[in-house]
């Protein structure tokens, strides 16, 4: 065999556990794991497939190339391959298994990431779908992903229901089905194959290193996971059934139905009370309550919010995720927002817990930890909103170490007024002027100061910043609660052209990044905005940004809005689908600066990646640090600002905690 210098990779495994729901980690850690095929092509040669099921293992060259960081391993989803030959490195090789990362790091039991690259990224990174199927679909291969595939993986690759028809197996194997398992190496081959064709049709539009590396740091985030804590988890999840009993027992003797959780039985009762309503979503019951309606009703109602509370849910997918040493891994997936290329959440979803508003937020949760439903019932109007609140806090620091969490004041809006040169923004942050406050005296030119002089008016900078920054107007005022908040309706108008008179360089900066746009879509012709670069290239448009990373929208053209305007559309992920998407200016520069804020969220990885990084909520990491740490010395890493924006005024701030929550 010649020297290795390329694995392209794709494996079918079985496991008994539910991998959509445990993860990578926990799938692979069970017992019962098992590899069955490893499809693999060496330096771009034809596919072998190994069929480990059947005794038919790959040679010690392509093991030790496993292990080597020199040789590129390339797989479509790289994590789960990486994952899984690390555990069967270790069971059936330990001789060629190698770790990385200090001794006392939990990344220990696996692969070294370095030496990985992953198609998926490669194609996210150049706006394509992120399922194998579809990109094979979008870029027309000749040879797609047999469809047969779900069926052959639910056959194979997942325990089966004991019948008479099967002998009362709970697994099928090889022997049972030799014509299936014939299809499903052809399969396999075929996955790899895909993969392939992915790499060589975009070997023009290269992923950079550096975004290389931010992939490496990403999987050594997941690699580590988070520890939790199993006593909180687990008395959560007995308490909210204890609560959920009991609060199904009250609404049936207040009610007298069988099941006050089922839509048409609530609903008819409320209509014989007096009551019609359409939905009994949130939003609904919650102005049904604000209504003059009979006391009794209401508190049915707001027994059944409790009831339908789903808090509990997120307990119970750190249990289904938890590994042996109670760490949750795999919580994060590089490049889940292609649009912007930022992170997505899984599993836990971290990225959408509820917030913690709880004054004694410990003696709540240790409550919960000793498992003391009746102090809970008794010291809490609603234990439903107790165990929401706490979810963060069963996310610990291992023994010895505790948690710094370091987030950016304000990044989105920093950045916007950056690209853009509006002044007054920029100098507010300069003088560490609270930005809501500098917002509205722009808006209203008169001084605002917090619960101060004219402190009024600060939530109208407020709602104003947060949705008029990429374009937004009363509906984007609306959809961010304003009416809610007590504004009239015909406030809002005014408010929107008060804060679009007061930045005069962000308008502005929208219609020159919409005018680039289409320039580069109609006559191909590049411009530079600021400090970012529009182009167009070989039937796709890209925006380059100051780091050097490109966003991209692929397949762009001229069309029409629903003002008759002339926009420019791109393909893309739109609700799950692969379609047409319409855009303009603000939506452009909405991609910018988050694309820009995640790539400083990315610098400040690279720079703390010496740390133990085990998360990150949007623009904040959660560190875990030993307890004499300096928990300010985090933040000025944290806050340094990237040479590619060398005047761009960051803030970071920080706290220290033993269990995760929000300061």
């Amino acid at each position: 065999m010649d020297k290795i210098r390329k694995l392209s990779i794709d494996l079918e495994t079985y496991s008994p556990e539910e991998l959509k729901k445990c993860g990578v980690y926990k799938y692979a850690e069970n017992p019962e794991f098992e590899i069955l095929l490893f499809g693999v092509s060496v330096n771009d040669s034809e596919v072998v497939v190994y069929d480990i099921a059947c005794g038919n293992e790959p040679p010690d060259e392509i093991l030790e190339a496993l292990t080597d960081n020199s040789v590129e391993k390339w797989a479509y989803n790289a994590s789960f391959e990486r994952v899984c030959l690390s555990v069967w490195l270790r069971r059936h090789h330990p001789g060629f298994f190698k770790g990385y990362g200090a001794p006392d790091d939990s990344v220990k039991g696996y692969l070294d990431p370095t030496g990985w690259k992953c198609s998926r990224i490669w194609g996210a990174y150049n706006g394509l779908p992120l399922s194998l199927e579809m990109i094979g679909a979008v870029l027309g291969f000749e040879q797609q992903k047999l469809k047969e595939g779900k069926d052959l993986i639910r056959y194979f690759c997942s325990p089966c229901k004991p019948t008479k028809v099967n002998g009362g197996r709970t697994r099928n194997l090889p022997k049972d089905a030799p014509d299936k398992w014939a299809l499903f190496k052809k399969y396999n081959k075929r996955d790899v194959e895909v993969e392939m064709q992915i790499q060589k049709r975009l070997k023009n539009y290269p992923v950079p290193d550096s975004v290389w590396d931010e992939y490496h740091i990403d999987q050594l985030i997941n690699d580590r996971g988070i520890l939790c804590d199993t006593a909180v988890v687990e008395n959560a999840i007995r308490i909210d059934a204890l609560t959920k009993a009991d609060l199904m027992r009250q609404l049936q003797r207040l009610t007298g139905l069988e099941n006050p959780n089922s839509v048409a039985q609530m609903k008819d009762w409320l209509a014989q009370q007096g009551v019609a309503i359409d939905s009994l979503g949130k939003k609904e019951v919650a102005a049904l309550l604000n209504e003059d309606i009979p006391e009794h009703v209401k508190q049915v109602l707001r027994l059944r919010q409790m009831l339908a509370k789903s808090s509990v849910k997120k307990y119970q997918a750190m249990q289904t995720a938890m590994c042996s040493d109670h760490r949750c891994r795999g919580m994060f997936q590089f490049y889940g927002a292609n649009r912007s290329g930022r992170f997505a959440g899984r599993i836990v979803q971290l990225q959408n817990l509820p917030q913690n508003h709880l004054l004694d937020l410990e003696e709540a949760r240790d409550l919960v930890k000793r498992n003391d439903y009746a102090a809970l019932d008794l010291l809490y109007g609603s234990v439903p909103q107790v165990l929401s609140e706490l979810i963060r806090t069963a996310f610990i620091p291992k023994p010895g170490m505790k948690f710094v969490v370091s987030d950016y004041s304000s990044i989105e809006a920093r950045v916007l007024a950056y690209l853009a040169g509006e002044t007054h923004t920029i100098e507010s942050f300069a003088r560490g002027e609270d930005l809501y406050c500098a917002t509205a005296s722009a808006m209203f030119h008169k001084p605002v100061v917090k619960h101060g002089i004219n402190g009024e008016l600060r939530q109208k900078g407020k709602i104003a910043t947060l949705a008029c920054g990429y374009g937004g107007s009363v509906g984007a005022l609306k959809a961010m609660g304003a009416l809610d908040m007590g504004l009239k309706e015909e406030e809002l108008q005014p408010i929107v052209n008060a804060w679009r008179e007061a930045n005069p360089h962000i308008v502005k900066y929208w219609w020159d990044v919409d005018a680039a746009v289409m320039k580069a879509v109609k006559l191909h012709l590049p411009s530079q905005v600021g400090l970012v670069y529009i182009y167009y290239q070989s039937g796709m448009l890209f925006i380059k940004l100051p780091s050097g990373r490109r966003l991209s929208y692929v397949q762009p053209r001229i069309g029409q809005n629903q003002f008759g305007n002339d926009c420019v559309t791109y393909m893309g992920i739109d609700q799950q689908h692969w379609e047409r998407i319409e855009s303009y200016g603000p939506k452009f520069v909405e991609n910018i600066v988050q694309g820009v804020a995640r790539d400083i969220l990315c610098f400040a990885m690279k720079n703390l990646r010496d740390r133990f990084i085990v998360g990150h909520v949007h623009d904040e990491l959660i560190i875990e640090v030993p307890m004499e740490t300096n928990m300010q010395e985090i933040c000025d890493i944290m806050g340094q600002t990237p040479d590619w924006m060398p005047s761009l005024l960051l803030r970071a701030d920080g706290y220290e905690c033993m269990f995760y929550q929000k300061d």
